[in-house]
């Protein structure tokens, strides 16, 4: 669909009543039955009000605000973002329609929100939120190199991801160095300690992820590389899994440990080629500097076997007890990539919802999808359809705009970006919408309505991209020629059935329209529309992602349920990192259900005067401990379905929990085939984490021991006075436990 024009009044929308910067209960008046000129909107509550302020409002040098609220915010945004424009009519005719969008729920993500329009007073910041690194290659030069750039990503603001499986195993021999290396563990602390030094240095924490391949001799040291006090810290962990080895799983076969072989490793150890016992070939993200046969693949010296199932027992222990590593399933994630014939994808951004190719930057956004519930809590309750789409275009067009003024650091990475213009466009308030819809997040009814919500976001999105191919351009990759290889012929057969055949040259546009598995499926809802654009090209190679969108939705979403989860709870804590804290800072949130829910029925007292617990709520206020592993697998199930690239998911599980039933959430999650799975299990011993449940932490013991050989006992919600400040135990506890009292 092209952008329409009948637009709501915008003017009406922006000069209205929004209630953002409110303290009243400007919602208590709104008639339920007609939410078609705004949409409902709440006092923001403390906590997210503190967040915006610390995270996304522009301030001096100085510290003086100069966005004197939200809606400022907003205006900021969509004013850089409407710059981008090619003349002053278009500009003004944009920025309203883009600001029209952010008060209906389209919310660029964090980058975007903290320094558009912000290069005055950060001129060396990007509108970017996560990169991956280029390939680690196994070479000290190598090594260091990729530093130096994860550095200057880091100060720009941006996270970043990397693969470190492509660095030789422990013990394996140098032969320029005439020495043994200490493998890639001890790299990556390397990493983890520049991180935190550059981030410390600009008052935040950076952001990585590090994959692992679950092929590599050093898997074992990996999985349980954080079990030492403080150890990479900075990390999220994820492995791998390929479709081989969980097939080694399911059969209980012998799984090969290996890592590429060269030409004098070879003949030095006297290793037969031909003997799979000594020798496996296989696809590798490089192939310099080693054998290669004439499919492309790299010849890998087997170092060990293991018992795959051992393996598998000793990834899912892990996961079980220390929520780590994550699970990447980097088959799917290929077979299912859009550019599947220029990418190799083996790392993601740092909360997984982006693999990328080397060099890849993630640009995101998410729509607040609790704007278009009318009648909420009512049998009247109803999804505004036609609206939602309405802003899916409007703000298909702002991402696509933010890679104009992306302020990435280094050229591999503009490169990128500017030749693709993937963008990840997603939702938040899913678990907040069902349950204003009247649903069970999890049930069958709730899965439909992700399954429609998702797939509404990728055909209005596609259609946007067609439009603005024929408007704008489209990514340069689509015009570019491709010739094709045996592999492109091995992953697609069907390009042979078409009439090409090996060393054709076939435009990216072509290879990404009709031989994409992603393309393909959409062609089934519209198949003119994947014809056309096979045709003229997109205007980028992505549209959607779901992201965590954690501070986001506590923040100028008023704590709606974060991107595709249910609410955590309805009333926790959060724990903050405050600028001159020594410890993260315990703060009371309240779910943005709850809220609605108290203004629309006049429930007297608001916030921590009225506590959830002093009332009866209607069942489908649920919260993510009552929803089955299954159920959060089948959610993301339903929208995986539509995103092209993937999702951010945590499937909350009891602590109780049987270590049985545990594993088997995997292995569900790969029959439902998944790009990835990522559980939570809270365990006071391994760490503490963000959002925690008082239930949780009263019933948890923490022991402190004093310089006089005193012991002392808390609980985890107790709090104690410490070196002249107020800490929660369980706070306190994991920052003595974890180094990082007197760091933050």
């Amino acid at each position: 669909m092209a952008m329409s024009e009948n637009l709501m009044d915008e003017q009406q929308v922006m000069d209205g009543n929004t209630g953002l910067e409110s303290t009243g209960l400007e919602g208590a008046q709104l008639d339920r039955s007609n939410q078609t000129s705004a949409p409902m909107s709440l006092p923001l509550q403390d906590a997210s009000l503190d967040i915006w302020d610390s995270k996304y409002r522009l301030k001096t040098a100085q510290s003086e605000p100069l966005d004197q609220n939200v809606n400022a915010t907003f205006q900021r945004v969509a004013q850089a973002l409407s710059l981008v424009e090619k003349n002053k009519t278009l500009q003004a005719k944009w920025q309203k329609k883009f600001e029209w969008a952010m008060r209906w729920g389209a919310i660029p993500a964090g980058r975007i929100m903290s320094n558009a329009g912000a290069s005055k007073h950060k001129p060396a910041t990007s509108t970017i939120n996560c990169t991956v690194s280029g390939i680690i290659e196994d070479s000290m030069q190598g090594i260091l190199d990729k530093v130096q750039q994860a550095g200057l990503t880091l100060k720009a603001g941006c996270g970043i991801g990397y693969e470190f499986s492509t660095l030789r195993p422990k013990d394996a021999f140098v032969n320029g160095a005439g020495a043994y290396t200490s493998g890639p563990l001890s790299f990556m602390d390397i990493y983890d300690k520049m991180c935190f030094t550059v981030s410390s240095a600009g008052g935040r924490r950076g952001a990585q992820m590090a994959t692992f391949d679950v092929s590599h001799p050093d898997v074992l040291d990996f999985i349980k590389a954080k079990r030492e006090n403080g150890r990479l810290r900075q990390f999220n962990l994820s492995l791998l899994i390929t479709d081989e080895f969980m097939k080694a799983v399911s059969e209980n076969t012998d799984w090969p440990l290996v890592f590429p072989l060269c030409e004098k490793e070879q003949v030095r150890e006297a290793l037969d080629l031909d003997n799979p016992k000594q020798v496996i070939w296989k696809d590798w993200p490089t192939t310099t500097g080693y054998i290669v046969n004439d499919l492309g693949q790299v010849a890998c010296k087997v170092y060990r076997t293991i018992k795959a199932q051992r393996l598998w027992n000793v990834i899912m222990s892990s996961t079980y007890d220390f929520a780590e590593p994550g699970f990447i399933l980097i088959d799917k994630v290929n077979q299912m990539n859009n550019n599947w014939f220029c990418e190799n994808i083996r790392a993601t951004n740092p909360c997984g919802e982006q693999p990328l190719p080397p060099h890849g930057s993630c640009l995101l956004g998410s729509i607040n999808l609790t704007r278009f519930v009318d009648q909420p809590f009512t049998e009247q309750a109803q999804f505004d359809w036609a609206k939602y789409k309405e802003v899916v275009a409007v703000f298909t067009r702002m991402l696509d705009n933010v890679v104009e003024i992306n302020g990435l650091p280094l050229p591999e990475q503009e490169y990128e970006i500017r030749n693709k213009r993937r963008h990840g466009m997603g939702y938040l308030g899913l678990g907040s919408a069902i349950t204003m819809l009247g649903m069970k997040y999890g049930d069958e009814d709730s899965q439909l309505f992700t399954e429609e919500v998702t797939r509404q976001l990728a055909l209005v999105g596609w259609q946007q991209g067609l439009e603005l191919a024929k408007e704008k351009g489209p990514a340069p990759v689509m015009e570019e020629e491709f010739e094709l290889t045996a592999a492109h012929l091995r992953q697609r057969p069907e390009l042979e059935a078409d009439g090409y055949k090996l060393g054709d040259k076939v435009k990216g546009k072509v290879l990404h329209a009709k031989y994409s598995r992603y393309m393909q499926q959409l062609a089934e809802e519209d198949p003119a529309l994947v014809d056309e654009i096979a045709k003229v090209g997109s205007r980028f190679t992505h549209h959607s992602s779901i992201a965590p969108t954690g501070t986001i939705s506590l923040s100028v979403a008023n704590n709606a349920s974060n991107g595709i989860e249910p609410s955590f709870a309805h009333h926790y804590a959060r724990n903050i990192i405050k600028p001159g804290r020594k410890t993260k800072e315990k703060v009371d949130v309240f779910s943005y259900e709850l809220l609605a829910y108290r203004v629309l029925n006049k429930i007297e007292g608001q916030g921590e005067e009225a506590a959830p617990i002093n009332m009866d709520l209607p069942d489908y206020f649920i919260t993510s401990d009552s929803v089955t592993p299954k159920q959060h697998v089948d959610i993301q199930a339903a929208a995986q379905k539509w995103i092209d690239s993937s999702i951010s998911k945590t499937a909350n599980v009891p602590s109780d929990y049987p270590f049985a039933d545990f594993k088997h959430i995997y292995e569900y999650a790969y029959d439902k085939s998944l790009k990835g799975c990522t559980t939570f299990r809270f365990n006071p011993e391994a760490f503490q984490g963000v959002l925690v449940q008082e239930k949780d932490l009263e019933k948890t013991l923490y022991r402190f021991s004093l310089g006089n050989g005193e012991v002392v006992e808390l609980k985890g919600n107790e709090m104690v006075e410490y070196d002249g400040e107020t800490h929660s135990a369980a706070n306190l506890y994991d920052a003595l436990k974890e180094g990082y009292y007197g760091k933050l």
